[in-house]
């Protein structure tokens, strides 16, 4: 059967994946002449409203007929389109049967096109860095003592114990602290330096009155635990001094009850919107006919929601005086955002208009979990990456391709997966995302790695839970691997804190240990270095565009290029045994940066089982 359009080719549409407003994007549907078609048109329409139909013309050639057409809008949107043609039997329809490509009679679903604004852009300084994720109270102590730390709290001694999972005596969770401190995270820039970063991501900094810190109580006040003001300041210029900018962790679709805000438990004094109707922050709040009936995150009490529409929280946060503009006053060098898919689309677009403004190369990331370009929460298609709202997303769909690659998925599957993502996505976010293996919402890697199943053991048997020597060894072959390609994908290759260093755990808290300093796995500790040495040292990281090559009988790879020419060969082995992957004939003087070995004939190189290969080439 004849392809009839393919939307990842260059000759069935001639710019790939999304477009920008103005730009011109041509058409190329191939009918074969037997079909006898008379007419033809690109059929596209934004989502949700009605389709527009544009005549295509058509030149012969022999065998197959081409319609031809083109495309431009100054509006920017999601959109879908499809191919309708006319023939003397009637109409007939063209769709995405998959994999972007189009057969004439068969079923299938209408092509994506993201148009985003033509004058988005993205930090070019992120580009081609490393980016690192802090678990502030996990990473590092400095041995200072702190003042005005709250009595209630659990400080602990034994750096590298497992955190409690369980309620202490007053019935509070997450109330033990190893006391990292932003001293302790500037006394290791220059270990972060090594490791190629240049961008750091800070957890919740802010005073609150657990250990993960999501439940701000101050948002204009670093927690006691983690030091000063003064502290952030002297962390964030010495930062700048290895290279290093630092972003913060925005937590605005909700606050704690424990705060200044909400004063459930009248820390605070007597004011507060649960005490006090009266409130300056009542407003803030989505109360019921009591004071206890409040809408909370998910339903955790202690995590008062926000109604982030309410003109005095959206001033109190993104005004001229508002949290936004004083930690970026104070040195941050933008946000991530929380939850993301819970922020109204006209707040986030404030949060980057105050970020802009302040520091037009800040950095907004959100999250989002998956495929940001057509996300539907809260009753509506969301518009983060269109250029009015983040500079690029956790980009999630990324993991979970590699690691159920890893972990025995098809070759052929993942390839579909990051292909879609670099469809979908615009080019600015695409390189602006953050690609990861782990964060602090997600088990440890290496222990996903291994193949352990942690949704089956509860917390009780999670804290006890170590891999054998023989799991680990498994799982940490694994973890080369697909660090190497999370590496190699498009974005921003983000590690998060210890995993470099081996550390294991399941889900929270036991994701969320201390670093083990002195400890290290010196073999994946290396193994990071030397990727961000290489990732460091080839341009065609940071912006360069991404080529599938082939997936198949397990093994994955392509190509990284930029516009000047510069290009890396990428291919992961997932089998488990040793292969020789014959290159392509345009593959001049291969050279094997990681992972590989070239054959004498410099034609192939020879691939370890479960192991990416990174080279080189002309």
């Amino acid at each position: 059967m004849e392809i009839a359009f393919n939307s990842r080719d260059r000759k069935y549409k001639s710019v790939f994946g999304a477009i920008k407003t103005n730009e011109i994007t041509g058409f190329t549907l191939v009918l074969h002449s037997s079909l006898l078609a008379e007419k033809a048109f690109l059929v596209i329409w934004p989502d949700g409203k009605k389709e527009e139909y544009i005549p295509m013309t058509k030149s012969e050639n022999g065998e197959f007929h081409f319609w031809r057409t083109e495309f431009k809008t100054p509006n920017k949107g999601l959109y879908f389109y499809k191919f309708d043609y006319d023939t003397p039997y009637g109409r007939g329809t063209v769709l995405n049967s998959g994999s972007g490509i189009g057969y004439v009679g068969r079923e299938g679903v209408p092509w994506q096109l993201t148009v985003y604004d033509e004058n988005f852009s993205t930090p070019d300084w992120l580009k081609g860095k490393v980016a690192y994720q802090i678990f502030p109270d996990r990473f590092r102590f400095s041995g200072e003592k702190k003042e005005n730390v709250p009595k209630d709290r659990e400080l602990r001694s034994d750096w590298g114990g497992t955190p409690k999972w369980y309620p202490d005596e007053n019935g509070r969770f997450n109330n033990d602290y190893f006391c990292g401190d932003l001293k302790g995270i500037e006394e290791k820039l220059e270990y972060l330096a090594s490791l190629g970063v240049g961008l750091i991501y800070l957890n919740p900094i802010f005073e609150a009155h657990s250990n993960h810190r999501y439940d701000t109580a101050d948002y204009f006040k670093i927690d006691p635990l983690l030091g000063t003001a003064e502290d952030f300041v002297s962390l964030t210029k010495k930062a700048e001094e290895y290279g290093i900018k630092i972003i913060l962790d925005g937590v605005f679709s909700h606050t704690g009850a424990d705060s200044v805000y909400f004063n459930k438990y009248k820390r605070y004094g007597d004011g507060g919107a649960y005490n006090d109707p009266e409130s300056p922050y009542y407003s803030w709040y989505k109360f019921g006919e009591t004071r206890d009936d409040y809408a909370s995150w998910w339903g955790v009490k202690t995590l008062p929601e926000v109604n982030e529409n309410e003109e005095s929280f959206k001033e109190f946060i993104t005004g001229d005086r508002g949290v936004v503009n004083h930690w970026l006053k104070n040195g941050a060098y933008g946000f991530r955002l929380d939850v993301a898919d819970e922020l109204p689309d006209i707040f986030i677009e404030k949060v980057r208009e105050t970020v802009k403004k302040h520091k037009p190369d800040a950095l907004l990331w959100g999250e989002v979990w998956e495929d940001a370009s057509n996300k539907i929460s809260y009753g509506g298609r969301r518009k983060y990456l269109l250029g009015d709202e983040l500079d690029g997303v956790m980009n999630y769909p990324f993991r979970e391709a590699v690691i159920d690659f890893m972990l025995g998925g098809s070759a052929e599957l993942f390839m579909e997966r990051i292909v879609t993502i670099c469809e979908n996505y615009p080019k600015p976010a695409l390189d602006a995302s953050m690609n990861f293996l782990g964060t602090h919402d997600t088990a440890r890697v290496l222990t996903i790695l291994s193949g352990a199943q942690l949704s089956h053991i509860d917390k009780n048997r999670q804290a006890e839970f170590s891999l054998t020597d023989s799991e680990k060894a498994i799982a940490k072959k694994r973890l080369l691997c697909a660090a190497s390609l999370i590496y190699a994908l498009p974005g921003v290759p983000t590690i998060y804190y210890g995993d470099e260093a081996g550390l294991e755990g399941g889900v929270d808290p036991f994701n969320r240990r201390c670093f083990p300093w002195g400890n290290e796995d010196e073999e994946i500790l290396n193994h990071f270095k030397a990727l961000g040495e290489i990732r460091s040292s080839h341009d065609a990281f940071k912006e360069g565009e991404f080529v599938p090559v082939s997936a198949m009988l397990g093994c994955v790879a392509f190509i990284r290029k930029n516009e000047k020419g510069e290009s890396v060969f990428v291919i992961s082995n997932k089998n488990h045994h040793e292969i020789t992957y014959y290159l392509p004939e345009n593959i001049k003087n291969p050279k094997a940066l990681i992972g590989g070995a070239v054959t004498d004939d410099k034609k192939g190189v020879n691939i370890d089982s479960e192991t990416t290969a990174i080279l080189s080439f002309n």
